[in-house]
C-alpha cells in the first residue's frame, strides 16, 4: 500500500515526482494531499510560483484553478490572481513560464496562454501517480473525512452530525412529485456528507398530523373498507383520501371566497365536513384514544409499505419522526417564547406572528394557533427543530424540501431568531429543488412512488427483452430490469440543477442511448465485461500497479487515449469535493458523463483482450479500466444508484 499512510504516501510522491514532496504547501489547510492526487501537483506547482514571483503561500494556491476542459490543461493559473505588479499579466505570464524548471516529473513545460498559464501533467508520471492512488482506495477513492472532523487538529473531539429530512410524504395524500425529489435529492445529499466524514442522520418527517389527517378519518368513516384496506393499505387510504376531499372542495372554495372578500369565515367552518374534520383533530390534540387508535393504525401501515419503497432505492432512515410526535411542553415552551418577545398576537381568536413588525416584510403574517385551538405547521416545526438539537446535538441540518416552500422555511428560520434562538438558525438550511412537469398526465392515475418506480422498471424490462441473446445471460433480469428502472428516474432528476424545473418523460429516461441511467449502468457492465474477459482479478491488477510502474509508463504513457482517460479520472476526487460545497447532484453526474464519454473514446483504439503488445500491456491496460470502472461506480453510488454487473 503505497499511499495509506503520510509516511508511505511521502516517500511514493517522492519517487514518482523525482524530488521531495514540499511539506509547507501539501501541509496547507486547503490541501489533502491524502485524499486528492491533483493536490500533490498543486502543492509542487504552489512552490514553484513562490520561487518565481515572491509571492506569499496563500495567493500561490489561490490562483491555481481548475479548467473546465481536458484542452485547457490540468490545472491553470490566471496570472491576475498572483496579484504582482509591475509589467502586463500578459508580459508576467510569459516570465514565470521562463522561470519554470526545465524538467519536472509531474509537469510538461507550460506554454503562456494570453494572461493564463495553463499546465498539463506529464503522461509517462501520470499513471504511475494516479493508478497507485485509485487501488489503494478503491471505494473510498473520491471521500474525504477531513471535512467531518469537528477540529482536523484534534481527533479526539469526533465527527461532525448532520440531520438530514427528506421525502416525508403526508400519510395517506399522494407521492407527489415533490416528494420524488426529495427522496432523490436527500439520499444524495445524506451519501455525500457521509462520504466527507460526517456523522448523517437520515429522518423521514412524515406528514401525520394535522387537519387533512382529520379529514381523512371523515372519510374512511364513509368511505373505509377494511377488505380494501388488507389488499393495498396506501392505496386505498389514498382513495378515500380523494373521494372525501371532492366533497370537501365545495365547502373550502367557498371559505377561501369569503376570506378573499374579507367576510367572516366562522360560520362556514362550523358546519359540514369543515366541522366534521377540525372536530376529529381536535380530539387527536386532546389525546382522544379512540382518535389516537385509528390515527396509529394508519400511520404504522403506511411506515410499513414507505419502507418497502425505499429498500427498493436503497434508502434507510434512522428515524421514521412526524408532527405527531412534537411534545406538547415543547409546544408550549415555544409560545411561551413567542409571549415573552412580543411578537405573539391575537387577531379573530387566532395566534399569530407579524413578520413586517420585526424586519421582514415579506414573509406577511403567519397563523400559528387557529382559532379552533389546533397548532399548525409552523408551532410544530418550531418545536421539532428544539427537539432536534437536544437530542442529536447536530452541527447542521438541512430540509431538503421543494422551492414552493421557501417563503415557509424563512418564516420557520426567523422564528426562531425571534425566539432567542439566532445560533440554531444559522445551523438549518433548506436545499431547495424545482418542479417535475407533467408526470401525473404521462403516468395516468399513478401516484404512489411504488407505482412510478414500477412503471420505470417495466419499461426497462421491455427495452432489456428487444435483445433476446444477451437478455438470457443475465442470472435475474426483474432485479436488473428494477435497478436499470430506478436509476433512469434518478439521472433524469439528477442531470440539471437542483432548482430547474425538468419534464417527466419516461420514454426518454429508460433510453440506453445519450446521457441517461440506462446508459450509466450500460458502461459500468460493459467495463465489468471487459476485466472479466481478462481473467484477471482486482487483486492482480494491483499488485500489478505497486510492483511494475515502468510498464504503466511505457504503456500507458504514451497513449493519448489513455493519458486522457486518466487525466479525468484524477479529477474525481476534486468533483466531489465542489459537489459538497454546492450540493448539487448534476455536478457528479455531469462528471461520470463525461467520463463515460471518454470511455468510449477509449474501446477502439485502446484494447485489452486482442492487445498485441504483450502481457505487461494487457495488465496495465486492464488497471487502467478497472480504475476507471473503479471510479465510475463510486460515483453512482455516491448518487444513490447500485451499479449492475450484467
Amino acid at each position: 500500500m503505497k499511499t495509506s499512510t503520510p509516511e508511505s504516501l511521502a516517500a511514493f510522491v517522492a519517487e514518482v515526482a523525482a524530488s521531495p514532496l514540499p511539506m509547507r504547501p501539501a501541509a496547507h489547510q486547503n490541501l489533502h494531499v491524502d485524499n486528492r492526487p491533483l493536490d500533490i501537483c498543486r502543492a509542487y506547482l504552489a512552490e514553484i510560483l513562490i520561487e518565481a514571483t515572491n509571492c506569499e503561500l496563500d495567493t500561490a494556491l489561490d490562483s491555481i484553478q481548475s479548467p473546465n476542459t481536458l484542452p485547457n490543461g490540468d490545472l491553470v493559473v490566471p496570472v491576475p490572481r498572483l496579484r504582482l505588479k509591475g509589467r502586463p499579466p500578459k508580459e508576467q505570464c510569459a516570465e514565470i513560464a521562463s522561470k519554470f524548471p526545465e524538467y519536472h516529473a509531474l509537469f510538461k513545460q507550460p506554454s503562456p496562454s494570453g494572461i493564463h498559464l495553463p499546465f498539463f501533467l506529464s503522461p509517462k508520471t501520470l499513471p504511475r501517480l494516479v493508478l497507485p492512488y485509485i487501488f489503494d482506495r478503491q471505494s473510498t477513492f473520491g471521500q474525504d473525512t477531513t471535512f467531518g472532523k469537528k477540529d482536523a487538529s484534534n481527533p479526539e473531539l469526533g465527527r461532525k452530525r448532520i440531520v438530514v429530512e427528506f421525502s416525508s410524504p403526508n400519510i395517506a395524500k399522494e407521492f407527489h412529485a415533490g416528494h420524488l425529489r426529495s427522496t432523490i435529492i436527500g439520499a444524495y445529499i445524506s451519501n455525500l456528507y457521509k462520504n466527507m466524514g460526517w456523522d448523517v442522520v437520515k429522518v423521514n418527517y412524515l406528514g401525520d398530523w394535522g387537519k387533512q389527517f382529520g379529514l381523512l378519518a371523515v372519510g374512511w368513516e364513509r368511505f373505509g373498507s377494511e377488505e380494501e384496506l388488507a389488499k393495498a393499505p396506501l392505496k386505498h387510504l389514498l382513495e378515500v383520501y380523494a373521494q372525501i376531499n371532492t366533497l370537501f372542495r365545495p365547502e373550502e372554495e367557498a371559505c377561501k371566497l369569503a376570506r378573499d372578500q374579507g367576510r367572516d369565515t366562522s360560520d362556514i367552518e362550523s358546519k359540514g365536513i369543515y366541522a366534521e374534520r377540525n372536530a376529529f383533530f381536535r380530539r387527536l390534540e386532546d389525546g382522544d384514544q379512540e382518535a389516537l387508535n385509528l390515527w396509529q393504525r394508519f400511520r404504522d401501515l403506511s411506515i410499513d409499505r414507505y419502507t418497502m419503497t425505499y429498500d427498493r432505492l436503497n434508502i434507510k432512515f434512522d428515524e421514521y419522526s412526524g408532527e405527531s410526535q412534537v411534545a406538547t411542553k415543547t409546544i408550549n415552551d415555544v409560545e411561551q417564547a413567542l409571549k415573552e418577545k412580543g411578537v405573539y398576537e391575537e387577531r379573530d381568536g387566532s395566534w399569530m406572528i407579524d413578520f413586517a413588525k420585526h424586519g421582514a416584510k415579506h414573509l406577511n403574517v403567519a397563523v400559528v394557533r387557529g382559532r379552533t385551538g389546533t397548532t399548525t405547521y409552523l408551532l410544530r416545526d418550531v418545536a421539532a427543530v428544539l427537539e432536534r438539537e437536544k437530542q442529536y446535538g447536530f452541527d447542521k441540518m438541512i430540509y431538503v424540501v421543494s422551492t414552493e416552500q421557501d417563503i415557509y422555511f424563512q418564516r420557520l428560520f426567523k422564528t426562531l431568531e425571534l425566539i432567542g434562538r439566532k445560533d440554531l438558525a444559522e445551523r438549518v438550511q433548506h436545499v431547495n429543488f424545482g418542479k417535475v412537469l407533467g408526470m401525473s398526465s404521462r403516468l395516468g392515475n399513478v401516484q404512489l412512488l411504488s407505482d412510478i418506480l414500477d412503471k420505470c422498471s417495466m419499461s426497462t424490462h421491455d427495452m432489456m427483452r428487444q435483445n433476446e441473446a444477451k437478455y438470457a445471460q443475465v442470472p435475474d433480469p426483474d432485479t436488473v430490469a428494477d435497478r436499470i428502472g430506478i436509476s433512469a428516474v434518478m439521472v433524469q432528476d439528477m442531470t440539471g440543477k437542483r432548482i430547474n424545473d425538468y419534464p417527466f418523460d419516461i420514454s426518454r429516461m429508460t433510453s440506453f442511448e445519450g446521457d441517461t441511467g440506462p446508459y450509466l449502468q450500460y458502461c459500468h457492465a460493459r467495463l465489468n465485461s471487459m476485466l472479466r474477459r481478462t481473467g484477471l482479478s482486482v487483486e492482480q491488477l494491483a499488485a500489478f500497479v505497486e510492483q511494475d510502474p515502468k510498464a504503466l509508463e511505457t504503456d500507458l504513457g504514451a497513449n493519448s487515449h489513455c493519458v486522457n482517460l486518466l487525466r479525468l479520472v484524477a479529477q474525481y476526487p476534486d468533483v466531489t469535493t465542489a459537489a459538497y460545497r454546492n450540493l448539487e447532484p448534476s455536478t457528479i453526474l455531469t462528471y461520470l458523463f463525461r467520463l463515460t464519454h471518454q470511455l468510449s473514446s477509449c474501446y477502439d483504439a485502446v484494447q485489452v483482450v486482442r492487445a498485441e503488445e504483450g502481457v505487461d500491456a494487457k495488465t496495465a491496460r486492464a488497471a487502467m479500466y478497472e480504475a476507471a470502472r473503479q471510479v465510475l461506480e463510486n460515483g453512482m453510488r455516491l448518487l444513490g444508484i447500485t451499479p449492475v454487473e450484467r
